[in-house]
């Protein structure tokens, strides 16, 4: 019995050698596993991170490029318009000069038709009638036809140089020295049509209205009462305009203004 025991005392501290490094290698297992589970979380952790940043870069990306597409497309909006407002003056522009080689040509065409003022050759030998007429014609001072032609073509020079405040006053100046000229209607008719060039639609209505209203068979009567309608059009009275038109169509059916006037009560 005393022999076994030494032995049995060998073979237990022999069997608790080797236990103690197999236990030691047990608790460094998990450490490691401990340590990789920890890391493998925090590359979770930081991919997730990392896919939000790339995410909200991308984001960021989209939006600078949808912001540069849209300044791209204004830039393209904008020279389109302003393309358009080029042609849209040209087209004023070219408006206008027509509207005025009208009116300076119409002018002289209805200046060819009218009666020679003032002539003072004489057919054959003068009547006791004659005589009677010549002396009262002088005893009333008739005003003189060079000077009245001298006046009314100085202010239509002015209105054919684009000079409206000086030919609106030119007009105005005649209508007051020759109050019985036969060229009023066509002074008022002009001195009208520059106060329109100078946007002054309520004055030039007002002298585009008399015409027709005081002058009613005079060639410039329709196209004065086209001014007229133009002019309050301008002036923001489209029923007035409206009016104007329609007087034109029953007063001067034949008219060029008619012609004009008729599309224009169509829409």
């Amino acid at each position: 019995m005393r022999r076994r025991l030494p032995r049995l005392l060998l073979v237990i501290a022999g069997s608790a050698g080797f236990a103690l490094p197999a236990q030691a290698g047990l608790f460094d297992d998990a450490e490691a596993r401990n340590r990789i589970e920890n890391v493998r979380s925090e590359l979770v952790e930081h991919g997730k991170r990392l896919d939000e940043v790339t995410a909200t870069a991308n984001n960021a990306t989209r939006s600078q490029l949808d912001l540069a597409n849209q300044i791209e497309q204004l830039k393209t909006d904008v020279a389109k318009l302003r393309g358009q407002v080029e042609v849209v003056a040209y087209e004023l522009d070219a408006a206008q000069k027509r509207q005025k080689d009208f009116y300076i040509d119409l002018d002289s065409r209805l200046r060819k038709l009218e009666p020679v003022v003032g002539n003072e050759a004489a057919d054959g030998a003068g009547s006791a009638e004659g005589v009677v007429a010549a002396a009262a014609a002088t005893a009333t001072a008739a005003p003189d036809p060079a000077v009245e032609m001298r006046d009314y073509e100085a202010a239509l020079t002015l209105f054919k140089g684009a000079r409206y405040k000086e030919a609106a006053a030119a007009f105005e100046g005649f209508i007051k020295n020759h109050g019985s000229s036969t060229l009023l209607p066509n002074a008022h008719y002009w001195a009208a049509s520059a106060y329109y060039q100078q946007r002054q639609f309520q004055k030039a209505a007002g002298l585009f209205a008399k015409v027709p209203a005081t002058w009613p068979a005079d060639a410039k009567a329709p196209d004065a009462l086209l001014g007229q309608a133009n002019s309050l059009r301008d002036s923001g009275d489209i029923k007035g305009a409206r009016a104007a038109l329609e007087m034109i169509i029953q007063k001067y059916p034949n008219s060029t203004a008619a012609q004009a006037a008729r599309p224009r009560l169509q829409k």
